[in-house]
């Protein structure tokens, strides 16, 4: 039987398509997934990703644990609601999971993982917890539902719904997050954050208070959007899908992630030592297809000269009307190289770019 959200109910009432998504109900359009990417690029739009798992570690030593456990470095989070993006790796390097931290005091830290990876991610965390002999709490938080508001007009929409967390929130900068409570909805949390490449929030409240929420958010003008969108959304904005662009046996300096893994400074982290010995061979580089009469799509072949890659994510891009996608290929090859993507046996041109494809609305392409 597939999992649900608190919002599935309201999903089925409002005539969203809904699928099986790693084992979750959801709603991937509700009439128009062109549509519903568009409303976030130029208006704003809503998405349920309460498949989402939030993960609270709380107690004496988190951050010293953290330390070890993420790539990234947790040293810079300082001010009580910081966020930052990190992999989490094996002994191995490879990327079980890509996730957000978040800051609040020095004896707790929630983290949000990815849907697919939520039983996995809290097992690990839990066996390198219990390896360092370390006395904190892991805790899911499957008690929360969350709720993406994404797009130029988010803030304002946001502040419709909640206008006691305007005062808050307008000052609330790019991966931060506050604490607010509301009369009505209870404790929630809301982040600067998002996987559209938009402005706006992503929000976490009790379940149970999920679906009014929602409604209010639909009442202020905001439109449902479902998975597909997101992912149109996310690959324009040059954002990694894990299992596609990323898993547990591929490295994160092969995957456009070596910004996140700090291999600076002198702490030690769970796959650290991997990534040392083994230099990368292959980089994750942006596509647009060149020629009429296909699109990319994940396991397509990139033949290169110097060797032959794999687009991991494609799609047809709604804001710039061309096939776009990523590919991991061999080292040396840049932008402005051209190569041929094998689409239905047939070999058709493509060009390298620097991703992202799109930013806050506006393609980037030269």
């Amino acid at each position: 039987m597939l999992k649900t959200t608190p919002l599935n109910r309201t999903h089925r009432a409002a005539g969203a398509r809904m699928v099986d998504f790693g084992g979750w109900d959801m709603p991937v359009h509700y009439g128009s997934q062109i549509d519903e990417h568009h409303a976030v690029r130029n208006d704003c739009g809503m998405f349920d990703v309460s498949h989402m798992l939030p993960v609270d570690l709380e107690g004496h030593g988190v951050r010293d644990f953290l330390r070890y456990a993420l790539a990234n470095n947790i040293d810079k989070l300082k001010t009580p609601g910081k966020a930052l993006y990190s992999c989490l790796l094996n002994q191995d390097g490879g990327v079980v999971d890509d996730l957000i931290v978040y800051f609040f005091t020095e004896s707790w830290f929630r983290i949000v993982v990815n849907a697919g990876t939520a039983e996995k991610d809290v097992e690990w965390l839990w066996l390198l917890r219990d390896s360092l002999h370390a006395g904190f709490e892991i805790s899911p938080r499957s008690d929360l539902a969350l709720v993406a508001i994404q797009g130029p007009n988010a803030r304002e929409k946001v502040w419709q719904v909640l206008p006691g967390a305007r005062e808050t929130s307008e000052v609330l900068k790019p991966f931060n997050a506050i604490e607010y409570t509301d009369r009505n909805l209870g404790r929630m949390m809301i982040c600067r954050t998002g996987y559209t490449g938009e402005d706006g929030f992503e929000v976490m409240l009790p379940a149970s208070s999920a679906v009014a929420f929602w409604h209010a958010l639909s009442r202020a003008g905001v439109h449902p959007c479902g998975l597909g969108a997101r992912d149109t959304l996310r690959l324009e904005a040059g954002m990694n899908l894990y299992g596609q662009d990323m898993d547990d046996s591929t490295c994160p300096l092969e995957s456009g992630l070596g910004w996140t893994i700090d291999l600076a400074s002198p702490r030690d982290f769970v796959g650290k030592h991997a990534l040392t010995q083994q230099p990368p061979k292959r980089q994750l580089v942006g596509l647009v297809l060149l020629d009429k009469g296909g699109i990319l799509r994940s396991h397509q072949k990139v033949h290169i000269g110097s060797g032959n890659g794999e687009v991991t994510s494609g799609t047809f891009s709604p804001t710039l009307s061309k096939s776009i996608g990523m590919a991991r290929v061999p080292l040396g090859v840049g932008p402005g190289d051209i190569v041929d993507v094998e689409i239905r046996d047939k070999r058709l041109k493509a060009r390298v770019v620097k991703m992202p494809f799109v930013r806050n609305g506006k393609s980037l392409l030269n």
